[in-house]
């Protein structure tokens, strides 16, 4: 199998561990160590990674991809494996498992999953995209002045003073 310096430098840059970046390309782990060290000593792929550090465009794609997948994501592969009797190894690696933060036995049997927080996740998605931030921040200003006009209308019915009455003599 041929791994381009390219390639291999992309797949790095997310990893940020060159054994992972073999696995993921497609060698065994026995032949992960070897490549890893390969590839890692090469000039060009030095520079690849280089480049691509210091594309930010590149690295947010990637942090917004994550946090898309996070908030939007499916859990049906691991509702699948919580439910199964007896999951087999290819439905457990064959699963989408993205979106769980944590995984663990409990006590008398049965296995507890904690999913990733979506709220958080589309919170971060917005706080990065300035278009997004635009529109929340007007919408924001909108909710402001429109709870504005409702405490005044409040104000109103509950015996604040009518323009008639204001400054008027009793008499």
């Amino acid at each position: 199998m041929r791994i381009t310096p390219t390639k291999f430098a992309k797949t790095f840059v997310r990893t940020r561990n060159g054994s992972e970046t073999a696995v993921r390309l497609g060698f065994s782990p026995a032949e992960a160590k070897e490549l890893e060290a390969d590839m890692l000593a090469r000039k060009s792929v030095k520079k690849a990674i280089r480049k691509l550090d210091n594309e930010d465009i590149q690295n947010l794609c990637y942090v917004k991809t994550g946090l898309s997948r996070l908030a939007f994501g499916s859990i049906n592969d691991a509702a699948a494996l919580l439910f199964a009797d007896e999951p087999t190894r290819a439905e457990v690696l064959s699963a989408d498992l993205f979106n769980v933060s944590e995984i663990k036995k409990v006590k008398g049997g049965g296995v507890e999953m904690k999913f990733y927080d979506r709220q958080k996740a589309l919170e971060k998605l917005v706080e990065l995209d300035p278009e997004l931030k635009e529109v929340s921040a007007a919408q924001e200003f909108l909710n402001a002045v429109y709870a504005g006009s409702q405490d005044i209308d409040d104000m109103d019915m509950d015996g604040g003073e009518d323009d008639e009455e204001y400054g008027a003599e009793k008499g």
